[in-house]
């Protein structure tokens, strides 16, 4: 079945553990389920390269010389993935992108995220559900042909791979942004709740996620708790913290909020002292509290 599809696809590759350190980006674009255009660049990340990272994609600090720093192509970015759907197998790519712009205190990009690995798991959950979902795993699985580690091909099969699954599965984009969010197997679709850890940061906090986040709301769980927060399923007095995926805070102005968003706001208005906070901005406290104790 032909699903019409018009997204963005991208990857990075960095110059070491630091994802920020990109060094080179590509992206691929799609329109009607076809790669129609292209565009990658070098990045000076001006920083160290690791060698450990050289080894695998074999760019090194001769490589990017007199190659544009992240500021020089965000312009161009902006250009490509604003008001886009934008995919990337596994979170890493949008995390990189993100943590990059706020290295160089750059606006954050104002599109849609979706991840091919997450859709992957649940258009296949026999072959890919709990393991092998690697985009190169995937990609020989499905017969796409691609120069592993080079960010633009890694962007076009990424994007071919999501374009597979959307004909295998008879879904549109908006489909998959509705079912990332569901456990590859809806029988287990279960409340997510957390016990927080007594010697966390944010010990004491009772911690609620809703909306399309990054990241399994598992993971965002045992992340939360981990941090000390104990994990709820609904909106209550007792909630310290609600934390909304990004795209639905930048969805909210003419749209419904959620109804935990609602009751949060209700009982903020009642005097119970709730903060909303974005995923990216819990996210970024998780690790400055880690970092900093």
């Amino acid at each position: 079945m032909e699903v019409a599809m018009q997204f963005a696809a991208i990857d990075v590759e960095t110059a070491n553990a630091d994802l920020a350190s990109i060094c080179q980006i590509g992206v691929a674009i799609f329109r009607d389920g076809t790669h129609v255009d292209s565009w990658s660049s070098l990045v000076d990340p001006e920083d160290e390269f690791d060698g450990f990272n050289v080894s695998i994609h074999g760019i090194d600090e001769q490589a990017v010389r007199g190659a544009p720093t992240w500021p020089g192509i965000a312009e161009t970015l902006r250009s490509l993935l604003n008001g886009s759907v934008v995919a990337c197998h596994t979170p890493f790519d949008r995390a990189a992108t993100s943590l990059a712009c706020e290295k160089h205190r750059l606006v954050q990009f104002d599109c849609r995220w979706l991840d091919t690995a997450r859709v992957v798991r649940r258009a296949w959950p026999d072959k890919f559900g709990t393991k092998g979902y690697g985009l190169h795993n995937v990609a020989r699985f499905l017969g796409i042909n691609f120069n592993h580690h080079d960010a633009l091909e890694d962007a076009r099969a990424a994007g071919e791979v999501l374009c597979r699954a959307s004909a295998h599965a008879g879904f549109t984009l908006d489909d998959w942004f509705a079912r990332v969010q569901r456990p590859i197997n809806p029988t287990l679709d279960q409340p997510i709740t957390r016990d927080g850890n007594s010697e966390g940061p944010l010990f004491g906090n009772v911690a609620v996620f809703t909306g399309s986040l990054t990241i399994p709301r598992r993971d965002a769980a045992d992340l939360a708790a981990r941090a000390g927060c104990d994990v709820g399923s609904s909106v209550t007095k007792k909630t310290t913290l609600l934390i909304v995926g990004d795209q639905d805070i930048s969805k909210l102005a003419g749209k419904a909020k959620s109804s935990k968003h609602l009751e949060a706001e209700e009982l903020i208005g009642q005097g119970y002292p709730i903060r909303i906070l974005r995923e990216s901005d819990f996210q970024s406290i998780v690790v400055a509290q880690a970092v900093h104790g």
